[in-house]
């Protein structure tokens, strides 16, 4: 007993050092503003950090005639654990310029392909990224807000390197990293230009770029760890050991597999949306409910409803069982009424917080489609509804739920612009296929490719149509066979036999891509 308690002690006297010895080089808060910032020492810390190696990178000059400077700003952001704790704050001069937006994406496919083939993902963040090649145009910049020279307080920066808001500045950090890459031996991905290979001897190493964050993994310990040495030689960078946390994403991977969720992202919307004391939901959208606009229904705070929405759309990354209900409410962002039940998503959620992608260690590379229609679903319009998903083995990778462009005139119809966007998203080039707007121009388009070889087309009887769950709400046993079935798991409850990979369901898939 009092050995016991002693450990309990131990364990909590450890914990507590190393989170104040964590939060003495770190600001728990985010600023509203420099003015803000600067009454803490961390981010006075952090911003000085970003100073230093933007005046190394430019020159403070006399603004020439005619000159138009570019002004800057702080962006000033915690990164964060997935257990929540801040673990760096982030400083970064930017641009100010509008209408600039440069988005983050993460592919799920490299999630899959990796847990497939065993590898372990690390993750790089490249200090100052857009600063590490020259710019041939000529631009100045206004000093940074708060940091003005004191003895040249009219002078300006001219920039010799990109910076974060200028619009040639991703262009030419990629052209930067891609160039080091290629002289190591890598070879640069036929379809994804942001994806790069490496095979050395019977080894492989992957390396995926996502803007001044970079992901790798490979076969070999020992070329993973030449790797992340060559990279700290050329580039100012951190490594930051295992993918754990990115862009709100969670992952856990094992031996047996991967674990992708959102489980902190939910709980803060729950709370943030004052869900928590409402009755919990089984399922997403009750089978009786058929929306429409409801013109004399009770309306709602439209602010309100948008920003629900918006938060469930990010949820949807590692949450397809809400596809279909996120997609048919955002249809009624205009004029929202209390018919149109956002918050039975919310109590759903509330029911099913920890649910993430699970990829299988071990699992086929093979590519599998599935589609899927609710013909003339839409009581307004009465379109289409279109459900696809796509997977690498038993790994799903991406899905969608979206209502047709244009009126089909019969069920078949319907699926054969259901199955041309499903083909689509496996072949290389989906946004030209997925413009063509009549039946024939789709027929063709399958017919090609089956005859060429590239797919095989199966009949899918109901009972083992995955993309069902894209196209309509479902009873609660057939919604959470589905979703179990699409790897939308508690990582808690896994079942062993499908971490072995030995469940690779009686899947008949609509669509299988030979590669």
């Amino acid at each position: 007993m009092i050995g016991d308690i002693h450990q309990r002690v131990t364990r909590s006297s450890v914990a507590s050092l190393a989170f104040f010895s964590h939060s003495a080089y770190v600001a728990s808060f985010e600023p509203r503003d420099v003015s803000h910032a600067l009454s803490d020492r961390n981010w006075v810390n952090a911003m000085h950090e970003e100073l230093e190696n933007f005046e190394r990178n430019h020159d403070l000059v006399e603004p020439p005639p005619n000159c138009r400077p570019i002004g800057t700003k702080w962006v000033l952001k915690n990164k964060q654990g997935e257990d929540g704790m801040v673990v760096r704050n982030k400083a970064r001069l930017v641009a100010r310029k509008e209408g600039i937006d440069y988005e983050e994406t993460f592919a799920l496919i490299l999630l899959a392909f990796a847990a497939s083939k065993g590898f372990k993902l690390q993750q790089i963040d490249v200090k100052s990224a857009f600063l590490n090649r020259f710019i041939e145009e000529e631009v100045y910049v206004r000093q940074p807000p708060s940091f003005e020279s004191a003895r040249f307080p009219d002078r300006v920066y001219k920039l010799r390197k990109g910076l974060y808001g200028l619009k040639q500045a991703p262009r030419d950090w990629y052209a930067r990293l891609k160039s080091f890459l290629l002289k190591s031996g890598f070879v640069m991905g036929s379809v994804d230009k942001t994806l790069f290979s490496l095979s050395c001897g019977g080894d492989t190493l992957i390396v995926q770029i996502y803007v001044d964050d970079i992901f790798f993994g490979g076969s070999s310990h020992a070329l993973v760890s030449s790797f992340a040495e060559q990279m700290s030689r050329e580039f100012e960078m951190s490594l930051m050991g295992e993918l754990q946390f990115f862009l709100g994403l969670q992952i856990k991977q094992g031996l047996e597999g991967t674990f992708v969720h959102q489980a902190k992202y939910t709980r803060d919307i729950l709370k943030k949306f004052n869900i928590g004391d409402s009755k919990p939901m089984t399922t997403p959208m009750s089978t009786n409910t058929m929306l429409d606009a409801d013109e004399d229904g009770e309306a709602v705070d439209q602010k309100e409803f948008r920003g629900m929405i918006g938060s469930l759309l990010y949820l949807t990354a590692t949450r397809p069982d809400i596809q279909f209900a996120v997609c048919l409410c955002a249809c009624y962002q205009a004029s929202p009424r209390t018919s149109h039940l956002v918050k039975r998503i919310f109590r759903y959620l509330e029911f099913t917080p920890e649910l993430g992608l699970w990829y299988s260690s071990g699992s086929s590379p093979s590519l599998t489609g599935f589609s899927n229609t609710d013909h003339a679903g839409c009581r307004i319009d009465r379109k289409s509804t279109s459900g696809t998903c796509q997977l690498v083995g038993t790994s799903l990778v991406s899905w969608s739920s979206r209502k047709q462009a244009s009126v089909a005139l019969s069920t078949t119809e319907a699926e054969y612009v259901a199955a041309a966007s499903c083909c689509s998203q496996l072949s290389k080039n989906p946004v030209l296929h997925s413009r063509t707007k009549h039946i024939d121009v789709r027929f063709h388009f399958l017919r090609d490719h089956y005859e060429k070889g590239d797919i095989d087309l199966i009949h899918v009887v109901s009972a083992n149509q995955l993309a069902d769950i894209f196209t309509k709400p479902l009873e609660f046993d057939a919604f959470t066979r589905l979703r179990c079935e699409l790897g939308v798991l508690q990582v808690e409850g896994v079942d062993n036999a499908l971490i072995k990979g030995e469940i690779e369901s009686q899947w008949t898939g609509l669509i299988a891509l030979l590669v």
